[in-house]
């Protein structure tokens, strides 16, 4: 009997399948959720659209290398250190779509983010199915200048959950004149 030594590769549905168990499982744990005591009393779950590999694009990266340090606004006064990284090209929905990418300047000296890039964006969704101040997509620094974007693996900032948290506000260029039908919805009434 033969036997093939070819991985399974995970599919962009399974994928977006862990991630929503990973984070569901993250907001159940008290010592890792956002959640008030009292929403993590009665938790069962976030709510999420129905995965739709539409959401799931292959983009075109321009890269910033000599882009300078900038302090991103806030929910509070907090202003993290950010640069911009680079801007990414894509269709979306039949729609020319570019958003742009951010890397978190005290972040990349820990050497367990040093490849974590930062996605904020707003869509026609918010505060009508989504969270009114946009959603996040965590992503890695590519090897090429190409890169997938999932936006059924978007999330809430935590500001969505509690006030005690401050929350990048996604800078207005992020905005997407479509609706982004992917990804956790809006919290109960938060």
């Amino acid at each position: 009997m033969i036997t093939s030594c070819a991985s399974k590769e995970t599919s962009p549905t399974d994928e977006a399948r862990a991630f929503q168990a990973e984070l569901n499982a993250q907001f159940a744990d008290e010592e890792e959720s956002p959640l008030t005591p009292e929403d993590l009393d009665t938790f069962e779950g976030l709510e999420f659209y129905p995965i739709d590999t539409s959401f799931r694009v292959r983009a075109k990266l321009t890269f910033h290398e000599d882009s300078m340090p900038f302090m991103m606004k806030t929910t509070t006064d907090r202003l993290p250190v950010y640069r911009l990284f680079a801007t990414a090209s894509f269709t979306l929905k039949g729609k020319q779509c570019s958003l742009e990418i951010y890397q978190n300047q005290d972040l990349i000296k820990d050497p367990e983010y040093s490849d974590y890039l930062f996605l904020p964006f707003t869509d026609r969704t918010n505060g009508n199915g989504s969270y009114g101040g946009g959603r996040y997509i965590d992503l890695s620094v590519p090897s090429g200048d190409e890169m997938i974007i999932d936006f059924n693996k978007s999330y809430n900032p935590y500001c969505a959950y509690s006030s005690e948290y401050s929350c990048p506000i996604p800078p207005a260029r992020n905005d997407l004149d479509l609706e982004v039908t992917a990804g956790v919805r809006a919290y109960g009434d938060h």
